[in-house]
């Protein structure tokens, strides 16, 4: 999961570049980058850390131009070296940066190609480097001279489709000629475009989600479509053209559950109204298999459950309370390195009000399960504080398969729900009942409000795998190398700098700084 934003603009965009930023940060607090495009030069700034560390004055002195692109980073792929910071730069042809969300499932065939075929060397372990290189291949191979047109790029861009396969949402900046952007086939990962009109004429911008242009004073346009490509040359012409062959909307449903901002429209669906509507569906399964018991009180896992937790509790007529307070200070367990970090973590992130769980019967809801250790000790905390009982909640189905197309959820034996039955992970987590949200149920609250979606990458939860290259082997060949890569990589002890980051602020806090 990364965060991407691409503008072409009347006036100098670093400024613009860097709060957008800022509002994406939930998406990436590993590493981020800026680069601005001044005639055929570029100006690129990166390094690993929050936005807020990476840029200085003095960086943001540097970053001259009216058109650029910026990057937040959470690996999936790849390691968390800074050499991997994006975007990425090639030299030929013409320059091009790239900023990319998702992950690229034939990357090391990918790699292959490369180096035997097109003589490009791929410095990095990251996809998004090897998809830089395809897309300068294919532009290279589509424009016969020194003269490149829209036509030419959007040749380029069908023939990254026909080689790609994975989930790519990409910004990407040819030097002295324009702004590219282009989803994949799927429309896995989101990606937006939006306009502003000014004295000097239209700004446009192209971003992972909505809210970056809300807080920026863009006007959204509409998403990009599944397969579409987006070129907006440097006069601040805009063109698009379909570049796939057979496209379909299949967006990720996580992002609907989790990843997203609330406050973000994704392929014409709010995520807070969904978050809303996934609380009435589990609260309707609560009535219909588990109205038995005695629930006093509903408490959400903050932050990102509150919607669905109070819209269980109006559904069920039983009191909305929190009973958790956050550490603002903690990042987000869920992306976190290691599992003894993230033990730790926990209790240093929640800490329970003691007078909303003292003898009550509580049910926690939470977004999702994903590994468990969040939220057994979450458990335990509420019955340290009192409560007779405990119950919990998900507004989501259980998480039984890894996602390869940009969550960092790849192996099967951390994942909670792989090989358990709801029984069993009840046990595991030390709850006295616990209720998961219907798949079906989760997909037709997002359909009620977008009929156009063909389908879903609900991968996480059936392990069917859209792009239709995912079987049991490439599972058990990522599952190896991130084992082996922990190994290589992270000596018992060591610590990385997503470890010191641990000051970035959760979804709640962007929405309070963004209104």
């Amino acid at each position: 999961m990364c965060g991407i934003i691409g503008i072409v603009g009347k006036n100098p965009v670093n400024q613009l570049l860097y709060d957008g930023l800022l509002v994406l940060q939930h998406r990436g607090q590993d590493a981020a980058g800026i680069v601005t495009c001044d005639g055929n030069t570029f100006f690129m700034h990166k390094s690993n850390g929050l936005v807020k560390d990476v840029f200085q004055t003095r960086h943001m002195r540097s970053l001259i131009g009216n058109a650029g692109i910026a990057h937040v980073r959470y690996p999936t792929a790849g390691s968390s070296s800074a050499a991997e910071a994006q975007p990425f730069y090639v030299n030929s042809p013409f320059g091009i940066v790239l900023g990319h969300n998702g992950n690229l499932t034939n990357s090391e065939q990918l790699k292959s190609e490369m180096f035997k075929q097109d003589l490009r060397h791929i410095n990095t372990t990251s996809d998004s480097e090897v998809l830089l290189n395809v897309l300068a291949h294919e532009i290279e191979r589509t424009s016969k001279s020194a003269v490149l047109n829209n036509d030419m790029a959007f040749d380029a861009v069908a023939g990254v489709h026909r080689r790609c396969k994975g989930a790519y949402a990409v910004v990407a900046m040819i030097a002295d000629f324009g702004l590219l952007a282009f989803r994949d086939p799927h429309g896995i990962r989101p990606l937006v475009i939006g306009k502003m009109e000014t004295e000097k004429g239209t700004e446009y911008i192209v971003a992972s989600e909505s809210v970056a242009l809300d807080v920026l004073g863009f006007t959204l346009m509409r998403d990009v479509e599944p397969g579409e490509a987006i070129f907006i040359d440097m006069e601040g012409n805009l063109f698009s053209q379909q570049c796939a062959e057979n496209p379909q909307l299949t967006p990720c449903i996580f992002e609907y559950v989790y990843l997203a901002r609330p406050d973000s429209l994704i392929d014409g669906v709010s995520v807070y109204q969904t978050r809303l509507d996934m609380g009435a569906s589990l609260a309707e399964k609560i009535k219909r298999e588990w109205g038995h018991l005695d629930i006093d009180v509903v408490i959400p896992i903050p932050d990102t459950s509150r919607p669905s937790a109070l819209q269980v509790g109006i559904a069920l007529g039983l009191e909305y309370r929190e009973g958790f307070i956050k550490n603002r200070y903690i990042g987000r367990t869920f992306i976190m390195p290691g599992q003894a970090l993230r033990k730790k973590s926990v209790r240093q992130k929640l800490n329970p009000i003691g007078v909303e769980f003292k003898g009550k019967n509580v049910l926690l809801i939470d977004d999702s399960i994903v590994r468990g250790t969040t939220s057994k000790q979450i458990v335990q905390m509420a019955r340290d504080a009192g409560a007779r009982k405990v119950y919990f909640a998900s507004a989501a189905p259980p998480v039984r398969f890894p996602n390869v197309y940009g969550i960092d959820m790849p192996s099967r034996d951390e994942l909670l729900a792989t090989d358990r039955t709801d029984q069993e992970i009840c046990d595991e987590i030390g709850a006295d009942g616990l209720i998961y949200q219907d798949l079906q149920a989760l997909e037709a609250n997002v359909l009620a409000l977008n009929p156009n979606i063909q389908d879903f990458d609900s991968s996480c939860f059936d392990g069917h795998y859209v792009t239709g290259d995912v079987d049991t082997s490439y599972l058990e060949r990522i599952e190896s190398l991130r084992k082996d890569a922990t190994q290589t990589t992270r000596p018992p002890n060591s610590t990385t700098q997503m470890d010191l980051n641990l000051v970035a602020m959760e979804e709640d806090e962007f929405v309070a700084q963004a209104t």
